[in-house]
């Protein structure tokens, strides 16, 4: 009996896609460049040979029991799909939270004991995360400008009062240009592995990401959204040999521990992925990763240039050291733009930082005593 005919139901259709996640880690060895171009030139026989302990973990993964039952808290504004959610206390210091577009919020509110919004509740912090939701048809016309100054900006007045502000990966680019459109409205700014020098460590990689564009236009044009499968083909490209290492490891874990169920709700977030409005995505990959519109100070919201320079906050600069996702150095170049900005450099991976096991000592502790101090 092979992995894929071990008994069980099959409950969850991911990885996904999955035939990128097979190609890509077939062999711990496989030259996945060499493997993309035989298939493109019609010759899939020079892929190498199946791998049983990766075929053995993405089984057990889809034959895994977990199934997240967290309840979201009530929300206290909403517009179109996007919800702000309220985590309280009432009395809590209010933290507004911007997730990333591309994926789920509930990353940040991921299982009882690995909920970094619920521990900053229980410790002096009022998190009010922003629900950005699944795209409706009128949803994929917008752009930036119409997310930022228009729908973040509205969440930050729904509050009544001035807030701490937080953004996390591409939504702290969202929060910068918010803070410096509305700096009346943020009083302290919290920057989680937030890119700016898309070129910092690998300017090519980053054009040839731009290059890639022609080719998702049809589908985008099709959809009015950038598809999750192919946002997931891209991230995969960021570090394919990590697909293999995770699912092999994964093969020989204990599935009734605390750390396969860890393991499997985040993979079941990462599949529950969201399209990117077609006109965002042309931006976020022409013009930031094409040419790297922020750092050169190109990126502009309602027409004006966004320059984390100009603003004049206590700020927070979250830079995991480990982020295969927004490369240290990008990240490090945004701090150097604010004044007095705090640097926190926490040991971990770009999800690993928010929903790790060991989150909580390298960054939710920190960060609920930077925010109540």
């Amino acid at each position: 009996m092979t992995a894929w005919e071990a008994p069980g139901p099959l409950r969850r259709l991911g990885p996904r896609p999955l035939w990128l996640h097979l190609m890509l880690a077939t062999t711990p060895s496989a030259d996945w460049q060499s493997v993309w171009r035989s298939w493109s030139a019609g010759s899939p026989a020079a892929i190498p040979a199946p791998d049983a302990a990766l075929l053995a973990g993405i089984a057990a993964y889809r034959r895994h029991p977990f199934q997240r039952s967290l309840t979201p808290p009530p929300s206290i504004w909403a517009e179109g799909s996007a919800r702000l959610l309220d985590y309280g206390p009432p009395d809590g210091r209010p933290l507004l939270v911007v997730p990333s577009l591309v994926n789920r919020a509930y990353v940040l509110d991921l299982l009882p004991a690995h909920s970094m919004l619920r521990f900053l509740a229980a410790n002096g912090v009022r998190p009010l995360l922003l629900d950005w939701g699944f795209p409706d048809e009128a949803e994929r016309a917008f752009s930036l400008t119409d997310l930022v100054a228009g729908r973040l900006l509205r969440a930050l007045e729904s509050v009544g009062r001035p807030v701490a502000l937080a953004g996390y990966c591409m939504g702290g680019l969202m929060a910068v240009a918010a803070a410096q459109l509305r700096p009346a409205l943020v009083e302290r700014l919290v920057l989680l592995a937030t890119p700016w020098d898309f070129w910092a460590g690998d300017e090519a990689g980053a054009r040839r990401l731009a290059e890639l564009l022609p080719m998702l236009e049809p589908g985008m044009g099709q959809a009015g959204a950038l598809a999750t499968d192919a946002l997931q083909v891209l991230f995969s490209l960021l570090d394919p040999g990590s697909v293999g290492r995770k699912y092999r490891d994964f093969a020989t874990q204990d599935p009734a521990s605390e750390r396969a169920a860890l393991f499997v709700a985040l993979e079941d977030w990462l599949n529950d992925g969201v399209p990117l409005a077609a006109p965002v995505a042309r931006e976020v990959i022409g013009h930031w990763y094409g040419a790297n519109a922020p750092a050169r100070g190109a990126w502009r919201m309602l027409g004006v240039p966004v320059l984390p320079e100009s603003l004049r906050v206590p700020s927070l600069v979250v830079v995991p050291e480990r982020d295969r996702i927004v490369p240290p150095a990008s990240a490090h170049a945004l701090a150097a733009r604010i004044a007095g900005a705090e640097v926190l450099t926490p040991g971990a991976g770009h999800v690993g930082m928010v929903a790790g096991s060991a989150a909580r000592a390298m960054l939710w502790e920190k960060l609920a005593s930077w925010l109540t101090s």
